[in-house]
């Protein structure tokens, strides 16, 4: 096996990159090349995602990426999930909707009135999130689109669509749909699909992690320097079944958190887990790399804090994360620990308001300061990354001893080592980016340049990436003691 080099575009929900993987038997590096923001439009018509923006964002990264390595092995895209385009043809009918615009409301109800939401959890296994794709082809059947449209592509499906004139559909991606059968061969479920009225022309052939889906347009191989016959290879398109490729799992009783605008928390199992106390609990069984499944609950995440930032700025252009995190760690008194999964803080806006508002109905004291807020945001983000823990352990008979915290979370040595507080277990911290690791290891297995199963995988990963450490305050007290 030689070494060779491949691109990851890795669109999550606030920003995008696109990154050299250099990768070879005992070589992983990561090159970026372009970094973009990716900002919602709010319209009159609903909150959207600017996704020609980013498909730009996509071809200038490529281009920078071809004149660095005009001979790349191959391409992969992964995106955050469950949203997506309507085509007819192959044209795209409006801008994507993003998760967190509200007219998904009225359809959950209207989707539970034909599929009870636990007749749905035994078809699908996935938590109740009210954006889910399936509540969203609701709300696009009841607005009368889904009579014109005859494709439905997820993000990193429509990117692939627009670089090799190819419609697929990545299976661990398409998992988070709530439309897919459960067990063994991936399948979409047509029984599913036509119990909720959809059209089963939508969903196009499924692809699973590690196959072509197509190769570069010549247009576009001209316009970046690529080679026109460079392959666009399925990966873990979901960005979380990407960073949970290269979680440096080297302990099968490990617990990972893939930590940004969401905190993803769960473990990695060989099958669902169908429960009833996993539907009560509200935990996901969602298609991971190889078949595998990754049991997890969601957390709101870091949007708290960025949300938060967003608000203060509008009053003062000069406040930043970091030193108010900073200032966080400098707090010394008790403070407010919230329920951080409320949907109050699901839609875009002032976040301490809401805070302050949860926090006088709970008959807890209101942060004073901006500093406090951040404080018990990340107690608080701390404590239910701990209880979604305890409860992916639980409900899956999967021992924990450590946590493993992934993506731009990683960063916060604040929020790591309060969750190893909070849940009394030793905390690893990094890679950063996991996500574009994951994408590239897939892609560079498919290539050849690398073989073997995840865990050989996660093995490269933890030879050339050492995690931080993060002990429980109280056992490094005991110790002490």
């Amino acid at each position: 096996m030689a070494n060779g080099t491949v691109a990851a575009v890795d669109l999550g929900a606030t920003s995008g990159r696109v990154m050299l993987g250099h990768v070879g038997p005992d070589e992983l590096r990561l090159e970026a090349v372009n970094r973009f923001p990716n900002t919602p439009v709010q319209t009159p018509g609903g909150l959207h995602w600017d996704v020609l923006g980013l498909y730009q964002s996509v071809l200038e990264g490529l281009g920078q990426a071809g004149r660095l390595q005009p001979g790349l092995a191959s391409i992969g895209i992964d995106s955050w999930a469950v949203d997506y385009g309507l085509l007819r043809g192959d044209r795209l009918l409006g801008v994507p909707f993003h998760y967190r615009d509200p007219r998904n409301t009225a359809a959950v109800p209207a989707v539970h009135e034909r599929v009870p939401f636990a007749e749905l959890y035994a078809e699908n296994g996935l938590q109740f999130l009210p954006f889910n794709t399936l509540y969203q082809f609701e709300a696009e059947r009841a607005a009368g689109l889904l009579d014109v449209a005859d494709r439905a592509l997820l993000v990193p499906d429509l990117i692939a669509f627009w670089l090799t004139g190819a419609q697929r559909a990545e299976s661990t991606n398409a998992s988070t749909t709530g439309l897919l059968t459960l067990g063994g061969e991936p399948r979409w479920n047509d029984s599913l699909i036509e119990l909720l009225g959809l059209p089963r022309g939508l969903f196009p052939e499924l692809v699973q992690p590690g196959e072509l889906i197509g190769t570069l347009l010549p247009r576009l191989a001209a316009s970046t320097g690529l080679r026109a016959s460079t392959p666009i290879i399925a990966v873990g398109s979901h960005d979380t079944a990407s960073a949970v490729v290269a979680v440096p799992m080297t302990d099968p009783d490990a617990a990972y958190i893939s930590c940004g605008t969401w905190g993803l928390v769960g473990v990695e199992l060989e099958r669902p887990v169908l429960t009833e106390a996993s539907r009560a609990a509200n935990f996901t069984n969602e298609g991971g790399v190889d078949g595998r499944v990754r049991f997890l609950h969601n957390v709101m995440g870091t949007w708290l804090l960025s949300e938060s930032v967003r608000t203060w700025q509008q009053a003062d252009p000069s406040v930043s994360l970091l030193p108010l995190v900073a200032a966080a760690e400098a707090v010394t008194g008790p403070v407010a620990v919230f329920d951080a999964n409320d949907p109050r803080f699901m839609e875009p806006g002032d976040i301490p308001s809401r805070i302050a508002a949860w926090c006088t109905e709970h008959g807890q004291p209101v942060p004073a300061s901006q500093a406090e807020f951040v404080r018990s945001i990340i107690e608080s983000l701390a404590e239910a990354f701990a209880r979604a823990v305890r409860a992916a352990s639980d409900l899956s008979g999967k021992t924990v001893r450590t946590i493993h915290i992934v993506g731009g979370g990683s960063q916060n040595a604040l929020l790591c080592q309060l969750t190893a507080d909070h849940a009394g277990v030793p905390v690893q911290a990094g890679p950063v980016e996991a996500t574009a690791l994951g994408n590239v290891l897939v892609q560079a297995r498919a290539a050849g340049l690398v073989s073997g199963d995840l865990e050989s995988l996660r093995a490269l990963v933890a030879a050339n990436f050492e995690p931080l450490h993060y002990t429980p305050r109280s056992q490094r007290d005991a110790r002490r003691g």
